[in-house]
C-alpha cells in the first residue's frame, strides 16, 4: 500500500512541557488524519554548559530530506535563541535550498513561512481575574521575560490590559523583566528581602520558574505564602505541582497551537477533505495550587510526583516496564556499568540490544551509526555521510530483529530510516535522536510508536541515550587502544601481537583441502638509504614496501609488519601450486610501479620469498622460515645478477 504522509516536527527538548505539548498537538491532529509523524529534536538547549554536547545533540537537524515530508512544523519559538542562530539560521537556508512541502512556524516568525501564533490572551487574563476577583488582591507584581521578546512582551501586554479593566493596574516599579526562569524570581525575592523593593500582595508571572524561584527563596526565609503573598504562573509545568508551595497556574493553548498547525498543512495538501479542529477545554487550563490559597489539585501533584519518583524496590511487572517513565528502572537495572563493561564493539551493541526494553512502548527501533564509527578519528561536523548502517532494529510488528554484524546493513542516509519510507499499520510517531560524544557524531537512533500511544518520549529516554554515548565512546577507546597493541602505529598493519592473535582466528576455520601460505618481504638498501638520503627517507621507502604488501594482500589474509623493514603475508585457503611465483612476480610489478612514480633519486625495492605447506601439518613458524630462506635466496641473487 502507498505510505501514509507524513509530517515533520522540528523541535527542542521534546521532554518537557511545552515540548510535550506542540508534540500533543501535532500527534493528535495527524492520528485524525492518518498522517505520520517524525519529530527530530535536539535534547538539551541551545544554550547549554556544556556547549560541546549541545553542538553534539543539534546535529541532528541535519538528518532530515526535508523534501520527503508532506508538511514541516518547525517549534521556531524553541528553536530560535538570540544568543547563538546559528541553528535557525542552518534551518532556514537548509529551507531556502531545497525543495518542500508547506512549512508552519509555530509563534516566532522564520522568513516569509507561514506563522501561527498561540493565543494564549483568554487564559492570561482569566489569571488576573482569579487575582482580582476571587481573591481580591489589588498590589499586583506582573513579572514577565526578557525585554523586546515577543512571548515576553505580549503576555505582559495582556496582563496590564487586563488588570487595568479590573481596576488593579500595578505601578510601574510593579512591573518586571525577568528571564523566564528561577534565577530572575530568586534575583526578585533578594530585593522584597534586603528592603530594596516592598513586598506585594500578589504576584502574577508569564512562566512557572520564575514564580518558583521566588516563591521558594520568600519562604525559606520566614515569607508566607499564600498567607503574606499569593502567587499564579503560567504554563502549568510538573514543577509547578512539585514545589514545596505548590504553584497555582494555568495552562498555555501550545497545543492546540501545533494542532491548528496540522490543519493549516492538511487544508494545502489535501484541500477537497474536512478539517476536525483541535478543542480546547478552557475550563481544565487551571490547576490550583497552594500559592493562591484555592484547594490544591492533589490529584494533579500526585501524578507528577509518580512520574519524577525515583523508586528503588517497585513492583517491576511488565505493565510497569512498558510504561517508560520510571527513571528508577533505568538506574536500578545498572544499564550504565553493563554498557561500560562491554570489552568488544560487538559485546557493546549486544547490550545495547538486550536493554532496549527500557524505551517501551515501542513498534520498531533502529541503531543507525557511521560506517567508520569505531575508527574514524574526531573531525569538524560536516553533516551526516551519504550512508549510515543500522547496526541494531527491535521490532513488536514482524519487521527484522538483529544486533549481530552479519545482519548490520548500510543504507542511504537520504532515507533516514528505510521504514519510514513504507507503509504503517497504524498512524505512527518516528523519534530521531541524534547519537555522539561531546561534539563528535557518531549516529542517531529512530524510535517507533503508535500515534495513539500516551506516552511520548521522556527523561528516561534522554538518559538511556546519554548512556549509550557514552557507551560507544567508550568501546571505541577501548578498540583503538587494542589496535595500538596489534597494530603498527607506522604503517598500520598487523604487528607480530595482532598477527599470532588473528591467525589463532584464522586457524579455527581450517578445512581439510586448505594450504598455509607464507610470505616474507625485505626492504633492499634500507642502510645505503638512511645514511645518504636521512631516516625520514628511509620510512618513506618502508611505507612504500608496505603499501605493496597491502596491494597483493588477498581478501582474508593476514598483512603483517614483522618489524623493521621485514613483512609478512599470511593466508588459509585453497591455494594453488604455483601461488608463490605468482604472488612474488605481483609484488615485484607493484614494487617497481611504486619506485617509478615516487620521483626518488634512489631505487624502491624489496626481496621477497613464499612457501607453501597443507595447513594441518605446516607449523606457522617453520612456514616462515622456510619463506625466510626464500627471501634471502632471492636477495643474494639479485645482488649477484646487479654485480654481474
Amino acid at each position: 500500500m502507498e505510505r501514509r504522509k507524513t509530517i515533520a516536527l522540528l523541535s527542542l527538548m521534546p521532554e518537557t512541557t511545552h515540548g510535550n505539548r506542540v508534540m500533543e498537538g501535532v500527534f493528535r491532529q495527524c492520528e485524525k488524519y492518518g498522517y505520520n509523524t517524525a519529530v527530530f529534536a535536539s535534547m538539551v538547549p541551545l544554550q547549554f554548559y556544556y556547549q560541546d554536547y549541545s553542538d553534539g545533540e543539534t546535529q541532528i537537524y541535519d538528518l532530515p530530506d526535508l523534501s520527503f515530508f508532506d508538511g514541516i512544523i518547525i517549534d521556531s519559538l524553541s528553536l530560535t535563541d538570540k544568543n547563538d542562530l546559528r541553528v535557525s539560521e542552518h534551518l532556514k537556508e537548509k529551507l531556502r535550498t531545497c525543495k518542500h512541502g508547506p512549512v508552519v512556524c509555530l509563534d516566532e516568525p522564520w522568513d516569509d513561512h507561514k506563522t501561527l501564533s498561540c493565543d494564549n490572551s483568554e487564559q492570561l487574563r482569566e489569571m488576573c481575574r482569579h487575582v482580582v476577583l476571587t481573591h481580591g488582591k489589588r498590589d499586583i507584581l506582573v513579572i514577565t521575560g526578557f525585554k523586546g521578546d515577543i512571548q515576553a512582551e505580549t503576555r505582559l501586554s495582556i496582563f496590564l490590559d487586563e488588570l487595568k479593566k479590573l481596576g488593579a493596574e500595578p505601578s510601574e516599579e510593579n512591573i518586571v523583566y525577568g528571564d523566564f526562569w528561577y534565577s530572575c524570581g530568586e534575583q526578585l525575592a533578594d530585593e522584597i528581602l534586603s528592603g530594596k523593593r516592598r513586598l506585594p500582595e500578589a504576584v502574577i508571572g508569564a512562566s512557572d520558574h520564575m514564580v518558583i524561584g521566588l516563591v521558594e527563596k520568600l519562604t525559606r526565609h520566614g515569607i508566607r505564602v499564600p498567607e503574606d503573598m499569593i502567587a499564579v504562573g503560567f504554563e502549568a509545568t510538573p514543577e509547578a505541582s512539585l514545589s514545596d508551595t505548590s504553584l497555582s497556574s494555568y495552562e498555555s493553548s501550545f497545543t492546540k497551537n501545533a494542532a491548528d498547525a496540522v490543519d493549516y498543512i492538511r487544508s494545502l495538501i489535501e484541500p477537497d477533505v474536512p478539517l476536525y479542529p483541535y478543542e480546547m477545554d478552557m475550563t481544565s487550563c487551571f490547576h490550583p495550587g497552594m500559592s493562591c490559597g484555592c484547594e490544591p489539585d492533589l490529584l494533579r501533584s500526585a501524578r507528577a510526583f509518580k512520574n519524577y519518583l525515583y523508586t528503588s524496590t517497585r513492583n517491576y511487572n511488565p505493565e510497569v516496564v512498558a510504561n517508560n517513565v520510571d527513571i528508577g528502572l533505568l538506574m536500578e537495572n545498572y544499564v550504565s556499568e553493563i554498557f561500560t563493561a562491554s570489552e568488544t564493539p560487538e559485546k557493546c551493541i549486544e547490550n545495547i540490544y538486550m536493554n532496549t526494553y527500557l524505551l517501551f512502548p515501542l513498534t520498531n527501533f533502529a541503531l543507525c551509526l557511521k560506517e567508520d564509527w569505531l575508527t574514524a578519528e574526531k573531525e569538524p561536523f560536516k553533516g551526516y555521510p551519504k550512508r549510515m548502517k543500522t547496526v541494531i532494529t527491535n521490532s513488536k510488528d514482524g519487521h527484522k530483529v538483529f544486533y549481530d554484524p552479519e545482519n548490520a546493513f548500510s543504507f542511504d542516509t537520504k532515507l533516514m530510516y528505510p521504514i519510514l519510507q513504507e507503509y504503517t499499520e497504524k498512524p505512527s510517531v518516528f523519534y530521531f535522536s541524534a547519537l555522539h560524544f561531546g561534539d563528535d557524531m557518531l549516529g542517531y537512533t529512530v524510535l517507533q510508536r503508535p500515534l495513539s500511544e500516551s506516552q511520548k518520549i521522556n527523561l528516561v529516554t534522554r538518559n538511556w541515550l546519554r548512556m549509550v554515548n557514552n557507551a560507544l565512546e567508550m568501546v571505541r577507546t577501548k578498540n583503538k587502544y587494542i589496535m595500538l597493541s596489534i597494530r603498527d602505529n607506522m604503517t598500520g598493519l598487523y604487528n607480530r601481537r595482532g598477527m599470532y592473535e588473528l591467525f589463532e582466528k584464522l586457524s579455527t576455520e581450517v578445512k581439510p583441502e586448505d594450504r598455509l601460505f607464507c610470505s616474507v618481504i625485505d626492504m633492499d638498501g634500507l642502510k645505503y638509504v638512511n645514511d645518504t638520503f636521512g631516516h625520514d627517507e628511509g620510512d618513506y621507502g618502508i611505507l612504500a614496501v608496505s603499501r605493496a604488501a597491502q596491494n597483493v594482500t588477498h581478501p582474508g589474509e593476514l598483512c603483517v609488519r614483522a618489524g623493521g623493514d621485514e613483512f609478512y603475508i599470511i593466508g588459509i585457503g585453497r591455494y594453488t601450486d604455483d601461488e608463490c611465483e605468482k604472488r612474488r612476480d605481483e609484488y615485484l610489478e607493484v614494487i617497481a610501479k611504486l619506485s617509478q612514480q615516487s620521483g626518488k633519486p634512489y631505487p624502491i625495492s624489496a626481496s621477497i620469498g613464499c612457501a607453501l605447506g597443507k595447513a594441518g601439518d605446516r607449523d606457522l613458524e617453520e612456514l616462515l622460515r622456510i619463506a625466510d630462506e626464500e627471501m634471502y635466496r632471492f636477495k643474494i641473487m639479485r645482488k649477484k645478477h646487479r654485480t654481474q
